[in-house]
Parts: C-alpha cells; structure tokens; sequence
C-alpha cells in the first residue's frame, strides 16, 4: 500500500577531501558517522556504521528529547564543509547537461507549454544512502526525458527539515539536463512543526543578511546541485514573519549565483498558512521572489487561467507555475481535470506539478517489486496505457505526460554510448560476464537511456520491448525485444543531434537468448528532423538463436548523407529488426555507441586508499574507500565514472560498486580463504566504458 503524506508526515512527527585524506595502508581503525549539536555535543548513527548518508539539518536548534534509531540531529547554522565527513560521498560531479527538443513523438504534444517538475522521495530522509545500496528494490527514475525540474522530496520533525539531494541521483540528472533541488520543509504543527524554527530558518544576521541562506546557497554549491524547493507549512505566524520569508526566498536567489528556487503555495503573506490553490495576491509576492511556484492542488480552470494571466502581468510565464497533481495514493487512477490544464483548442494553461510518482514503485504489490515489474509500470506511467509516445491512448482516467509534453535530450556531443544500464540491477556483467552476483542500486551509474517509450514502425504485430534484467553485456540490464516478428519492426531509440564524420563508426553489442527465431538486425539513421523519421538502413547482420552470445559490430556511416541528402548530423537513431524464417524471437541490444575518434583510456586515478573500516559479526569489514581523479589531460578522454573490484586469487575480479565521485563506500567486503590482505583496484572509466590502469589500494585483516 502506498504510504500517504499525511503518514509521512505522521512519522515524521512520533570534510572536505583533506579530511579524508586517503591511507595507503588499509586496517583503518572503526568510526562513526557522526553528527554534531549547535553546543558541540556528539550525535552519532551507531558505533562502528560508515555508511554515508545523504545530509538533512534542522535550520538551527534541535528537537526535545533523543531521535529515533538511526537517526542523526544537526543544526545547519554550524555546518561547514570542512567538518563534513561525509562530503566526499555527496558530491555530485557531473556537470548539467545542455539538452534540446526535437520534434515531439505526436501532434499533441508541444515544445515550448507546458513542462513538469517531479517532487520524488526515494527514502526516508534519514534513509538516503550517499553512494547507492546493496538492493534493486529502488526508485530508479529513468523518463528524465519529461522532466524539467526534480525536487529530492524530505523532510520531517524528527528526523530534518533539510533535505540535500545525494550525488547518485544529482549525477544522473544532470547527465540528462535535469536541475536537482533539495527541499526545505516546515511542517504543519499538528505533525510536529514548530514556529522557532521558521523564525531560525529566516534569522537576520547583524548586516541584514539571512544566515541559513548563506548556509544552504553553501551545501548546494559543494554538493553540486541545484537548488531548493521551500515548503512553509507551519501555521501561527504574522506579517512580520511573511515578510521575512519573501525576503529569504529572494534573497536566496539572489545570492545563489543561478541557483534554483521554487516556491511551495502554502505560507501566505499574511504570515499563516493558506493555501491558494491559485496565484493571487496572498502569493504573488513568493513568485516574484522565487523561480517558480508549485499551486496546492486545489486548482481548476478559472484559477489556472487567472494565474496565467496574472503571471504574464507580472513579467513571467504561466508555464513557471507548477499545477499540483498528487499521484501518491492514486497514481495512473487519480482524476486529474486535464482539459483544464493541457487543453487540446487552446495553449497549455500551466506546467504539471507532480507530487510523489515513485507511486509507480511503492504500489508495486508484494512479492511483486522486481525491477522488470517497476520499469514496466514507470513506462506506462509516463507514456500512456499503449506504451506508444507517438499514438498515446488516452483511455481511462490517465493522461500520461508524453501526450502533451515534448521530450528533450543530450545527444549532441561525440562520442556517445549506452549499454541500457538503468542504474540498479541484480546483478553486474562486464562484456557478458557476470563479475558481481549481488542486487545493487546506484543511479550515479544508469546510462543515457531512450527517451520514447516505445515508438516501433511495423505492419505486423508490435513486439514487447523493454528493459530486462537476467543478462546484459555491462550493468545490470539490456534491452530486450520479445515477440513474434510478422514484419520488420523499427525500434526509435534516441533522438539526437550527433555531428556525422567521415571517420564516424558505431558499435553495436546484441544477441539472442537461446530458442529464439534468428533475427537480421539493421541499424536505423535519420539525418532529417522531420516526423515521421526518415531512416537509412545498415546492415549489422544476423543472430541465430544457438546459444552462442554476444557479439559487437561496428558499422561505418561515412556513406550516409553522402549525395546531398540531409547536413550529415545525425537526427534519431534506432534499429529495424526482421525474422527471415518467422518465428518468436527474444533479442537483446546490450550496447550501442557512436564514435568519431580513436579510442584511448583514460587516466589512472591518483593516489587512493582506505580512510576508515569497521568490521562485522559475521567477518564481512565495510570500506570508506577515496582517490585523486587522474590528471586533466587533453590527449584522454575525460572520466564518466569509477569503478571499484576485488582482485581474487588468481587474478579475477570481483565487482565492488562504482560512482562518480572519487569516494566509494564498500558496504561488505569479504576476504577469501584466510588471505592476510585483499587487493582492491580502482578504475577510471570513459564516455565508451574504455577502462584506465587502476590505483591499487590494500586492506590487511
């Protein structure tokens, strides 16, 4: 069952890198995830837990009392960088990606109206691991093709009100060119909320600054994110304290050198709380002071029209306001008025407003919450029943975002690959080999993946097309096409804008699972922005149904567009695929990657080491694990992201995790046999997952 907000709420209420300095010598004694109180006193998680968190504050002063298991008090008015431990793990590193919107998959839906923003809780906020986790059971968001703006959806009076964003989910965002935004929340007091910590949140110092400003425009910027979404829910202020507030928000954006503010439509001018439902006077001094605002859900079409108009009276736009939806209890069944905001005779009203669609997680039934049964349900979710972006099927309740917003993407830039990795799996191949045989979860390391869920061209039946997780070529997923192939189908995969060399080759890793009907494959070119697209074809061979695995092809496309025939960049790429001798066919596409330029790897990373451990019951010692990024050279190509693996006697690897940063938590690190010490090694990984010389680290028992 769905957990609500009135639940969440509920519960809620019952070093920087020279801290971190790496020892090359392993066997670091035992430590503490520790926290520290306003007065200097110690809060710690449990003796000997390494594991890193994703951060949350209270703006100043702590509760009454102790907190619940697990759970760490702070006051963000004493952070600082340098007295972070935990600061290494939750930096994010990939910058924002410039992104595009090609011609939308149908005709309903439009570039440039409405956009989304997605207020998303992937744990408690006191339950976010750094640096990803040793389960699949996970949120793993995939459809930021959508997505214009994600808040990292927390916060509660017993745990924190402030919530920053851990750097697996930054670093896949930005990856797609989605901003991240942490979230400060002050409850309703009858969930705990308290007025001082309003007051605290908006304290002017002696200059007339507001020092938890200053604070959170600092977090952001260390952790490499993007803003923050303020949420004012507690009730008993006054005028002076409504004032204050706008001051904060607008003195928060304006400090924030380009940082993010969205405005929560709760806290009224008046210093209570009364939710608009609307932008209207009580509000529009917020939205001034803010980026942009997200209305209560109470919205309908005259209150949505009135906003808009006054929001364009103002100087702004009516897509900078975000319509709540609340999909959390309901999801694809909540009764949304959809004429209302996305009208088909009439431009979009206002820009969508989600709240909590990890619905299409949580409400998986039990026993049931595979990763193949969430993506399949997230897919559904965001393109529509019929799972076909360019003929969305508006039956039922449900309007899936593809009918009516425009998808964007990054594909713009050279080289550029995939290996269809999602970002949790239950288990990790390399080429094919399975080289980590535990469920993991980590987003830091999902792939650029297709943006339309899924547009096939076939005169015969449609095929089941999706994300599968028994075997891949590298991560922990493939793409698996499944079903009986009447005629050839054309797979859309990824729109793009990818300069088209002469030198330009594309490697392409597929198999079929054994018992499948032998399937010749063709890779799909459109170098025309025009819908439908119009494909060139080439041949990538065939695979039989043996048995016999995985195999690369690398196809050249320097004959493309040759004769004068588009401009020779690359407009959407897909595959077409045919059954010559009819049959059921199971196909996978493991990898797909676009090259212009030899392939060189990058560099070592620097010195890395062991900074703590500790050891469990049952033998097992967990890690905090750092390095130096390797050298900025221009003759190698910058690093994607890290991989760690144990060496196993004999020379094997055994597969340990990976992120972006240059620090890794080891949850479980097991010796074999009676080994006096493990070998670890730490690889430096490129945009083609070419692999670096690793940085050796030791860990003596």
């Amino acid at each position: 069952m769905s957990v609500t907000r009135r639940e969440v709420l509920a519960a809620g209420a019952a070093s920087a890198a020279a801290a971190l300095a790496p020892t090359p010598a392993a066997g670091a004694s035992p430590s503490a995830a520790v926290g520290t109180r306003p007065s200097g006193e110690a809060v710690t998680r449990a003796t000997g837990d390494l594991r890193p968190y994703a951060s949350y504050w209270y703006p100043d002063s702590l509760p009454d009392g102790s907190p619940g298991p697990g759970i760490v008090w702070r006051g963000l008015a004493s952070w600082t960088p340098e007295q972070d431990p935990d600061l290494p793990f939750n930096r994010s590193t990939v910058p924002l990606a410039p992104r595009f919107a090609p011609l939308p998959a149908n005709p309903t839906a439009r570039a440039g109206q409405a956009r989304i923003c997605a207020l998303a809780a992937f744990a408690t906020t006191s339950g976010n691991p750094s640096q990803g986790s040793e389960t699949a059971d996970f949120y793993a968001l995939t459809h930021w093709a959508y997505l214009d703006e994600l808040v990292f959806w927390g916060g509660s009076s017993g745990e924190g009100l402030i919530l920053a964003p851990n750097a697996p989910v930054v670093d896949a965002a930005h990856r797609n060119g989605v901003p991240v935004l942490g979230t400060v929340f002050l409850p309703p007091t009858a969930y705990g909320g308290r007025l001082r910590w309003t007051r605290e949140l908006v304290r002017r110092g002696p200059d007339g600054a507001f020092p938890v400003a200053d604070k959170l425009i600092e977090v952001a910027r260390a952790y490499g994110f993007d803003g923050w979404f303020v949420n004012a829910e507690t009730g008993g202020g006054d005028a002076r304290l409504g004032a204050d507030m706008r001051d904060f928000v607008a003195y928060l954006r304006a400090r924030g050198g380009g940082l993010r503010v969205t405005w929560y439509d709760a806290l009224a001018v008046s210093g209570d709380v009364a939710w608009q439902n609307e932008l209207n006077d009580a509000n529009a001094p917020f939205f001034t002071a803010a980026d942009t605002m997200f209305l209560n859900f109470g919205w309908d079409r005259s209150r949505l029209v009135s906003s808009g108009e006054r929001a364009r009276g103002m100087g702004r736009g009516p897509y900078e306001l975000w319509a709540g939806i609340d999909v959390e209890a309901g999801g694809w069944d909540t009764r949304v008025d959809w004429d209302a905001l996305v009208p088909a005779g009439a431009p979009h009203t206002a820009s969508f407003g989600f709240y909590r669609p990890e619905w299409t997680w949580k409400s998986l039934p039990s026993g049931g919450r595979s990763p193949g049964a969430f993506h399949a349900r997230d897919d559904r979710f965001w393109s529509g029943h019929a799972l076909d972006p360019a003929r969305p099927d508006d039956a039922g309740p449900w309007r899936a975002p593809a009918a009516s917003v425009a998808d964007r993407s990054t594909l713009t830039t050279l080289p550029f690959a995939t290996t269809f990795n999602t970002g949790h799996g239950l288990g990790w191949y390399e080429r094919g080999r399975r080289t980590g045989e535990s469920a993991w979860s980590h987003l830091g390391l999902q792939d650029r993946l297709p943006g339309r869920r899924w547009v096939i061209h076939t005169e015969g039946a449609r095929p089941a097309v999706g994300f599968d997780f028994a075997d891949a070529w590298r991560g922990g997923s493939s793409l698996l096409v499944d079903g009986t192939l009447g005629a050839p189908a054309t797979i859309e995969l990824f729109t793009a804008r990818l300069p088209l060399s002469g030198p330009a080759v594309v490697h392409l890793t597929h198999r079929t699972d054994p018992g499948s009907a032998a399937v010749r494959v063709e890779l799909a070119v459109a170098l025309e922005e025009r819908r439908p697209y119009r494909f060139s074809y080439v041949p990538a061979g065939t695979a039989r149904g043996d048995g016999s695995g995985w195999s690369t092809v690398t196809l050249r496309l320097g004959a493309l567009g040759a004769g004068g025939r588009g401009d020779r960049t690359v407009r959407a790429l897909g595959v077409r695929l045919t059954a010559p001798d009819g049959g059921a066919v199971r196909w996978r596409l493991g990898g797909l990657a676009v090259r212009d330029a030899p392939v060189a790897a990058p560099g070592r990373p620097g010195a890395a080491g062991v900074t703590a451990a500790a050891r469990a019951a049952d033998g097992a010692a967990a890690l905090r694990v750092v390095w130096a990024p390797p050298p900025s050279r221009p003759d190698v190509p910058p690093v994607r992201h890290y991989e760690l693996h144990q060496v196993l006697p004999g020379g094997a690897r055994r597969f340990l995790g990976g992120t972006c940063g240059h620090a890794y938590y080891v949850p479980a690190l097991r010796r074999t046999a009676d080994e006096a010490v493990t070998r670890l090694e730490v690889r430096a990984v490129d945009e083609l997952y070419t692999a670096s010389a690793p940085a050796r680290v030791t860990y003596r028992w």
